[in-house]
């Protein structure tokens, strides 16, 4: 397990990391990944959507240009604190601080669970997905995005040792494990170089 895969110090790294976020997320994760990534869900206005790991809410922006309200989750209160700053706390945006491995949220509450930036820090990646799978309706889906396994393995040796990084197969057993049969793996990449997201779309039986 990555350092970053422990709560505790990844909500202290966050404490950090939100100051600059809105900064430096642009370089990995930019909004032309974040919309062609919308584009495959085909949401409609009166879908109801979560944001898992929402942060400051940067794919929460790309989703109220699809849907009218937005729920976001995030462990990080200083991640959320920011996010208030966007979008207040009574607009568009129903915010939950929470954890991924135990959504606050009914059986079947959601169309679609959206998750961008967070797995990588989840301890136990597949029981979040079965949360996620949980909260979506028959017949929704859930999209996570996550970070590739790099090709170097220098690059392999310093991944594992900060966080959870994995390439298609290992994205095939933990969306299995989580009780998913129909999902596809698409890889974006913000330009030659810059490192890779894995963003998964899974189906949920109906």
């Amino acid at each position: 397990m990555g350092v970053l895969e422990n709560k505790s110090r990844a909500r202290l790294f966050y404490k950090y990391l939100s100051k600059v976020y809105d900064q430096v997320n642009p370089f990995i994760w930019d909004e032309r990944m974040r919309d062609e990534a919308l584009d495959m869900l085909g949401l409609e206005p009166d879908d109801s959507v979560l944001d898992v790991g929402c942060g400051t809410g940067f794919a929460t922006e790309g989703l109220l240009q699809h849907v009218d309200v937005v729920y976001g989750l995030d462990q990080s209160p200083h991640q959320l604190s920011k996010a208030y700053g966007k979008f207040g706390k009574h607009g568009d945006v129903r915010f939950h601080m929470g954890d991924a491995e135990r959504l606050p949220f009914q059986d079947d509450a959601f169309d679609v669970v959206w998750s961008s930036g967070s797995i990588e820090y989840w301890p136990n990646p597949v029981d979040a997905l079965e949360e996620c799978r949980r909260v979506t309706k028959p017949g929704g889906k859930v999209l996570i995005v996550g970070p590739d396994y790099p090709k170097s393995t220098v690059f392999q040796k310093v991944a594992d040792a900060i966080m959870l990084f994995y390439d298609e197969d290992e994205a095939d057993r933990m969306f299995r494990e989580a009780g998913f049969d129909s999902f596809e793996h698409h890889i974006q990449q913000s330009r030659p170089g810059s490192p890779r997201a894995i963003t998964t779309i899974a189906d949920v039986p109906e």
